[in-house]
């Protein structure tokens, strides 16, 4: 993948430097883990569900956490090795995880759930009333408000 150069962008513009690293981070190289494997699914205008495969792991192995506007998803399990087994080929990966999310402004986690071994953690984005376009009307206007400016300024 193509590197970009964003810095030209930092030069002439304020407030969008969390963009921008964004921007670079996704065009970084990809030394992101691939484990475990996930999904980011649309299930609403303004919902979204995230679906983790993590077969193996019960809810006390699993934390999730939101500081700011990243999510992180921690797993880890603790060697429950019984006594007198001897494995021969361990296929099914029981390491510990990390996996980061970051999330847009207004996103909020709504609920966690395990269920046959996949985690889906549901999300909703909730824009504040303040921040909503609002309509505004147009009044007529009167020649009484145009005399009293005219008094004002004079």
């Amino acid at each position: 993948m193509r590197h970009i150069d964003t810095s030209p962008l930092y030069r002439t513009s304020v407030g969008f430097d969390r963009l921008f690293s964004l921007l670079d981070s996704v065009t970084a190289e990809n030394t992101a883990p691939s484990f475990p494997p996930y999904n980011i699914e649309r299930t609403g205008e303004n919902a979204y569900r995230i679906t983790m495969a993590v077969a193996g792991f019960s809810e006390t192995d699993l934390d999730i956490e939101t500081k700011n506007t990243v999510l992180t998803v921690k797993g880890g399990k603790t060697d429950e090795r019984k006594e007198n087994v001897e494995v021969l080929h361990q296929g099914i990966a029981a390491r510990s995880f990390e996996r980061r999310f970051q999330l847009a402004d207004h996103v909020e986690v709504v609920n966690a759930t395990l269920e046959l071994g996949l985690l889906h953690i549901d999300l909703v984005r909730e824009i504040p009333e303040a921040m909503k376009p609002k309509k505004i009307e147009i009044l007529k206007s009167n020649n009484s408000t145009l005399e009293i400016e005219s008094k004002n300024l004079n």
